[in-house]
């Protein structure tokens, strides 16, 4: 960590921050996800929104697209009679696309240069709070912003079979800002106690951590109670240069999933410069990770780093296309230096040093078409051997992950209704290494897809908002997967060291016990105002092993409140 936070300083002397105002992120799983979808596919220009692989999206560059895509909608003729926004106006958007624009104009007032005094609330509460629609407490001056809410989540689930109550309930604060236009600023604390469904359970006592955070303590014997807490500081280093500094979670990709780099797991310490100018946009993160580990006490974890960056680029109108490249190194409790070089390719320094670190290569890409379809992709590589692909496609070193997906907006002429097929597919012993540190992994949990690998998986999703304050969303997921068998690695597991395995090939994607999965889920949910939700869900699980006679199938039904906070999902 020490070693991070120099180098954030160090930057910070070489390049100062200018005066160049300085932005903060949406929040993971925010509700302007679907409408900047949506946006990008329709528009299919080559915009700033074409970068929106790069998760959590940037407030100011999303206020400043959707401005200008709202204002191509009405048309401006210049002097001479010229439409100014010719080409760009063709986008079709329904009654609850304008209302999702006006909802996303009020969530990040801070950057709105037009008109919006619908954010505005009639009844503020002693003068002073809720001023505005969405904020709690809104502060938005020359020299200062700042935006204070609530997060709350109260869900009550019960599951077949199971005769206990299963319940979520998460309390806590988020708090964002900006200073003097040069500093940027969030926070988000949440207490949580929650009991999900048995397999989760499940999955948490058998991996020690929990999804979407880590660490937690025991809750009424079968539940868990566990803190949330993230934060960051942002600046300005350059015009084009923008530095992250904190502890969260990032995401490269335009899928449900990602294999390159995922926020399903817990939260870490990273620096993240990113640089857009011209069609590029290239980013840097440098991130302290935690191996694998059993806590029995009071003590100190400890540590490994990874260094990745992405580049994409706007190749034409409406394909955009980008490079991945990570490395995980473990050296015991410090950083290599030589992977502050935010350019050079990873595998060489990687070869420089030894090549004792796990080095993973990808590419991805997304093709927006005829305003209704977006195509994406991604294709990871962790080990190749071409001698071996021809000859040996079994063999366990040809280590590679597939993603293949499409979207579909406003399905068979239906307004607002969008669907989204995706397929993953990772090959045995992908982002494993032949030691138990230096493996694709951060507290207890992967860091791409949350299978692991060894793996397919067959992802449909439908969602669909008929009027402004209702949605629904329908996702069926389907995957089979190899598992360790009798003590033998088949590979499904990137905890475990490669060199365990006990023959060199034969090893296909379902090896191992076959595990195969149907998970079946439905929300339903109704704004009752700005940002609070009122949900009902209902959940189908269907698992079976090859060694077991027998499934194990679960249906869970549940109501809920939920507000400021993404909604909580068993999607795995």
């Amino acid at each position: 960590m020490q070693i991070i936070k120099s180098f954030v300083k160090l930057f910070v002397f070489v390049c100062p921050v200018t005066a160049i105002a300085q932005t903060t992120y949406l929040n993971q799983g925010s509700k302007e996800q679907q409408i900047i979808d949506r946006l990008e596919i329709k528009q299919m220009r080559n915009t700033s929104i074409n970068f929106s692989g790069i998760k959590p999206f940037s407030r100011k560059a999303i206020i400043s697209e959707i401005e200008f895509l709202d204002s191509a909608q009405a048309g401006y003729n210049d002097p001479t009679g010229a439409n100014r926004f010719k080409g760009w106006g063709n986008m079709n958007l329904t009654r609850v696309d304008k209302y999702n624009i006006r909802s996303l104009y009020m969530n990040n007032s801070e950057w709105v240069t037009v008109p919006h005094e619908d954010a505005n609330s009639r009844w503020p509460v002693l003068k002073t709070f809720y001023k505005t629609k969405p904020n709690l407490l809104e502060v938005n001056t020359k020299d200062f912003f700042l935006a204070l809410n609530p997060v709350l989540q109260f869900r009550y689930m019960k599951e077949s079979d199971n005769n206990q109550t299963l319940f979520l309930n998460s309390r806590g604060v988020t708090i964002r800002g900006r200073i003097a236009n040069k500093i940027g600023f969030s926070s988000t604390i949440i207490e949580n106690q929650e009991r999900g469904p048995s397999y989760f359970q499940n999955r948490v006592n058998g991996t020690k951590a929990l999804p979407g955070s880590g660490f937690y303590k025991p809750f009424k014997t079968t539940g868990f109670d566990y803190f949330d807490a993230r934060g960051y500081i942002t600046f300005t280093a350059a015009k084009y240069i923008d530095l992250q500094f904190g502890y969260d979670k990032n995401f490269i990709g335009d899928g449900y999933r990602s294999l390159f780099l995922s926020d399903w797991g817990n939260s870490y310490l990273f620096l993240k410069l990113n640089t857009k100018i011209w069609k590029v946009n290239y980013q840097n993160i440098f991130m302290e990770l935690m191996p694998q580990f059993r806590k029995r006490s009071d003590s100190l974890l400890s540590r490994k780093y990874a260094a990745m960056h992405h580049l994409s680029m706007n190749v034409t109108k409406w394909l955009n296309i980008g490079l991945f490249e990570g490395v995980i190194f473990g050296r015991q409790n410090h950083f290599d230096f030589q992977y502050l070089n935010p350019i050079i390719f990873y595998r060489h320094i990687e070869g420089t040093v030894g090549s004792p670190d796990n080095a993973l290569a990808g590419i991805d890409f997304k093709a927006n078409i005829a305003h209704r379809f977006q195509l994406y992709g991604q294709f990871l590589l962790d080990e190749f051997i071409l001698k071996k692909v021809k000859d040996d496609p079994t063999n366990w070193v040809n280590k590679w992950g597939l993603q293949a997906g499409v979207k579909y907006v406003d399905a068979f002429g239906l307004k607002n209704l969008d669907l989204q097929v995706e397929v993953n597919r990772v090959r045995p012993f992908t982002y494993s290494h032949n030691d138990t540190i230096a493996n694709y992994t951060h507290y207890n949990q992967p860091l791409a897809h949350p299978l692991g690998s060894n793996f397919q998986e067959v992802i449909g999703i439908l969602r669909y908002q008929p009027l402004p304050k209702w949605r629904a969303e329908a996702k069926l997921l389907y995957y089979y997967q190899g598992l360790d068998s009798a003590g033998i690695n088949y590979g499904s597991n990137p905890f475990r060291d490669y060199t365990t395995r006990s023959m060199e090939n034969g090893f296909k994607i379902g090896s191992g016990d076959k595990a195969t999965c149907f998970n079946g889920i439905l929300d339903i949910s109704y704004e009752f105002r700005e940002n609070l939700f009122f949900e009902f869900s209902l959940q189908q699980r269907n698992y079976k092993l090859s060694s077991s006679p027998s499934s194990t199938n679960s249906t869970t039904v549940g109501l809920g409140l939920r507000l400021n906070m993404a909604r909580r999902t068993y999607d795995f």
